[in-house]
C-alpha cells in the first residue's frame, strides 16, 4: 500500500516548492520529483495526527521517561562509534513507545536524505522541544554530540523529578478536598432528608442551624444541585478559556505568584528551571541570546517569560544577565548575586548549576512544608463542616428531650 510523503524541493529556477506524493518508498518520491525537474531537499513520510487503538483514536503521548531512555541509548551507541543513521534505525525498532518509534523512524529517513539531525528533530516538537533541538545542533557543530546527549538526558531527568515534586504536593490536598466534598454531598442529598422527615413528624420547632442544614439539603437535592453543578463546570470552562488568551494567561500567572505559600513554591520552581535550562545550554555551547529565548519559552509562567525576554533584550544591547534580573521581583537577590559572580569569573554555567541544585532542594523543602501545613488545615476544615452538620441534626433531639422531661 503506497505511503504519503511530504516533500520540499527547488525548481531549476531556484523556486522552492512543497507538496505531497503517494509512493512505495522515499526513493520513488525522489525519482519522481527529479523526473519533473525538481531537486528534492526534504522528503519525509507524512505524520499521522492520531494513532488508533481498538477502533478509537487519540493523540500520540510521549512521556519524559521515553525521551530520557531514547537519549541515553542514542548517546551510548554514538559514543560506541555506531553511525547516526544506524543508531536511529536500531532505536526505531526497539523503542517501546509507539508514537516515538514512528517519529524516530521518520527522523532517520530525513537524516538519510541529507539534512542535519537537529533539523530533522525540529519537525517533531511534541517529542523534541526547542531546548533539545538547539543542544543537538550545538553538539553536531562542536563534534560533541555524545556528551550533549548525556547532558540532555540528565537535564530532562532532573526537570521530570522537579515536576513530580510539585504534582505530588498537589495530589494529597486535592484527594482530601474531593473526599470532603463527596462526603458532604452524600450527607446533604441522602442523609439529611431522612432526618428532616423524622423532625417533621415530631412537630418540634427546629433551631436555626437545623433549618439552615435542611434548607441547604433541599436546595442540593432538587434543581439547585444541578444549577450549582453547572455553575461550577461553567466557571471552570470559562477560566480555562480565559487562560488560553494572552492577557488571561498573564493575569492568572501573576495571581498564582501572589498566592500565599503556593506562589513562593511556583517562584522557586521557575528559578530552578531557568537556572538549569540556561546552564545546560551555555555548557553545551549554545549562544547566550538563543539560550535566553529558549529559557523564556520554557519558563512555564508568563510573568517569568516576560522577565526573561526583557533580560534577553538588555543582554543584546550589551548589558550583563544579572543587571536586568535584579530589576525584577521574580528572581531573589541571592540568585542575582550568584549569577553576577559567575559572569565576572567566567563560570556562569557552573554558577547556574549551583543555583539550580540549591533551588531543587528548596522546592523539596517547600513541598514537604506545604504538605505538613495543609494536612491540619484540611482536617480542621472537614471537621468543622461535618461537626456543624452533626450538631445541627442533634439540636432538635436535645430540644425534644427537654420538652419530654418538662412534661413529666
Amino acid at each position: 500500500m503506497p505511503t504519503t510523503f511530504k516533500w520540499t524541493g527547488k525548481t531549476p529556477k531556484g523556486t522552492v516548492q512543497t507538496g505531497e506524493l503517494a509512493a512505495d518508498s522515499r526513493e520513488d518520491v525522489i525519482s519522481a520529483l527529479r523526473k519533473q525537474g525538481i531537486i528534492p531537499t526534504i522528503v519525509a513520510e507524512k505524520k499521522a495526527s492520531a494513532i488508533k487503538f481498538g477502533g478509537f483514536s487519540r493523540s500520540p503521548k510521549i512521556k519524559d521517561r521515553d525521551i530520557i531512555v531514547f537519549t541515553r541509548q542514542f548517546a551510548s551507541m554514538y559514543n560506541a562509534g555506531i553511525p547516526i543513521v544506524q543508531s536511529l534505525d536500531i532505536m526505531s525498532k526497539q523503542t517501546e513507545n509507539k508514537a516515538l518509534r514512528l517519529i524516530v523512524g521518520q527522523v532517520k529517513g530525513d537524516v538519510e536524505s541529507g539534512i542535519t539531525l537537529a533539523d530533522a528533530m525540529k519537525k517533531y516538537p511534541k517529542a523534541f522541544d526547542d531546548l533539545y533541538v538547539n543542544l543537538v545542533a550545538a553538539g553536531e557543530t562542536g563534534g560533541v554530540l555524545d556528551s550533549v546527549l548525556q547532558r540532555l538526558a540528565i537535564y530532562i531527568e532532573k526537570a521530570m523529578k522537579l515536576k513530580k515534586k510539585v504534582k505530588g504536593a498537589m495530589i494529597y490536598p486535592s484527594v482530601v478536598m474531593f473526599i470532603a466534598v463527596l462526603v458532604v454531598a452524600i450527607i446533604m442529598i441522602f442523609v439529611i432528608p431522612v432526618f428532616a422527615k423524622v423532625f417533621g413528624d415530631m412537630g418540634v420547632a427546629l433551631p436555626l442551624p437545623t433549618q439552615l442544614v435542611i434548607g441547604l439539603s433541599n436546595f442540593l437535592s432538587g434543581i439547585g444541585g444541578l444549577i450549582l453543578f453547572f455553575i461550577i463546570v461553567g466557571a471552570f470552562i470559562a477560566f480555562r478559556q480565559y487562560r488560553k488568551t494572552s492577557v488571561g494567561h498573564m493575569v492568572t500567572d501573576r495571581l498564582f505568584l501572589k498566592i500565599p505559600i503556593i506562589g513562593n513554591l511556583i517562584r522557586k520552581v521557575a528559578v530552578a528551571r531557568f537556572a538549569r535550562t540556561l546552564g545546560t545550554l551555555i555548557t553545551s555551547g549554545v549562544p547566550i541570546l538563543d539560550g535566553l529565548e529558549i529559557c523564556a519559552k520554557s519558563a512555564g509562567n508568563k510573568v517569568v517569560e516576560k522577565v526573561v525576554f526583557e533580560v534577553k533584550k538588555d543582554v543584546a544591547s550589551g548589558k550583563t544577565v544579572s543587571e536586568p534580573l535584579g530589576k525584577s521581583d521574580v528572581f531573589p537577590p541571592m540568585v542575582v548575586q550568584m549569577i553576577s559572580v559567575g559572569e565576572s569569573t567566567g563560570s556562569l554555567d557552573q554558577m547556574l548549576s549551583k543555583v539550580a541544585d540549591f533551588y531543587d532542594d528548596e522546592v523539596d523543602n517547600s513541598v514537604q512544608n506545604l504538605t505538613v501545613l495543609l494536612e491540619p488545615i484540611l482536617m480542621v476544615f472537614l471537621g468543622t463542616i461535618i461537626g456543624f452538620i452533626v450538631v445541627a441534626l442533634y439540636l432538635p433531639i436535645f430540644k425534644l428531650g427537654s420538652v419530654v422531661s418538662g412534661t413529666h
